[in-house]
C-alpha cells in the first residue's frame, strides 16, 4: 500500500464516519492508505491535524474524515463517497442513480448525526456523563419516534428498489452504508432494534448479504476493522437503551 493512490485521515481508535469510506474502500479492494492508524498517535493524528490546519489544494477540510487524492482533499463523508463511487464501481452509470444514491447516503448521515445526539444531545465539549439527564430524555425519543422512522424509509425504499440493493438494481456504496447504520444500531440499541425487527425484513437481509461479500467478510474479521466502542458515535449505554 506504499503506493496507494488514496489516503484516509480519521481518529485512528474509533469506526465513526470514517468507516462508512473505510467500508467503500475494502468492497472494492482498493489500496489505500489509513494515515492517522499507520503512523499511530503521535504521528498520524498530529499530520492530520495539520493538513486541518494548513490546509492542501482546495478547500481545507472543517473536520475528518477526509481523503487525499494526489492534489485533491476531500471532506464530508457523503461527498467523499460520491467522489469514490464511480472509481471504484459503486454505483450505477447513469444519472438518476448517482443522484439517488447521494441522496440516500446524505439521509444516513442525518441519521448517524441523530444517533450521536442521544449521548450528546446538549455540547459536543461535553462528557455524556455531563448530560445524562438530556440524554435519556434524547434517546427515548430517538428511539421510540425517530429510528422507526428512518429504518421504515430505508425499508421502503429497498423494497421499491427490488428488495436486494437501493439503488439501480446492482450493489452500490448505499447498501454498505446502511449495512454500517444496521450493525450500528444494533451495538447501540439493541432492545429498540428488537422492536423493530419485524418491520425491517428487507434491511435485515441486505446487511447479511453485505457482511458475505468476499473483501467484506475478511475485513470484518481482520483486526483492521475496529470493535464499536464507547468514544464512537454508535455507543451502548443500557440507560438509553430502555
Amino acid at each position: 500500500m506504499t503506493q496507494a493512490p488514496y489516503e484516509l485521515y480519521y481518529w485512528p481508535t474509533i469506526q465513526g464516519r470514517g468507516e462508512l469510506v473505510r467500508l467503500a474502500l475494502e468492497d472494492a479492494g482498493a489500496p489505500y492508505r489509513d494515515v492517522a492508524r499507520l503512523h499511530g498517535a503521535h504521528e498520524g493524528v498530529p499530520a492530520m491535524m495539520k493538513l486541518m490546519r494548513d490546509g492542501g489544494p482546495g478547500l481545507e477540510p472543517f473536520a475528518p474524515p477526509f481523503l487525499e487524492v494526489g492534489k485533491l482533499v476531500i471532506a464530508q463523508t457523503a461527498n467523499i463517497l460520491l467522489y469514490l463511487a464511480p472509481r471504484l464501481g459503486l454505483v450505477p452509470d447513469d444519472e438518476a442513480s448517482r443522484i439517488g444514491a447521494h441522496q440516500l447516503q446524505l439521509t444516513v448521515a442525518d441519521l448517524v448525526g441523530e444517533v450521536h445526539d442521544t449521548h450528546h444531545p446538549v455540547a459536543g465539549s461535553l462528557y455524556y456523563e455531563d448530560q445524562k439527564p438530556e440524554a435519556a430524555r434524547r434517546a427515548a425519543a430517538f428511539t421510540g419516534e425517530r429510528m422507526p422512522r428512518f429504518l421504515g424509509y430505508f425499508e421502503r425504499v429497498l423494497q421499491r428498489s427490488g428488495g436486494l440493493h437501493f439503488v439501480g438494481g446492482a450493489h452500490s456504496y448505499v447498501d454498505l452504508s446502511v449495512f454500517q447504520v444496521i450493525a450500528g444500531l444494533d451495538y447501540a440499541f439493541p432492545k429498540a432494534m428488537a422492536r423493530n425487527e419485524a418491520a425491517i425484513p428487507g434491511l435485515r437481509a441486505l446487511a447479511t448479504r453485505i457482511a458475505a461479500r468476499p473483501r467484506l467478510a475478511e475485513y470484518l474479521a481482520s483486526k483492521r476493522r475496529l470493535p464499536f466502542n464507547e468514544q464512537g458515535i454508535f455507543r451502548h449505554y443500557p440507560e438509553l437503551d430502555a
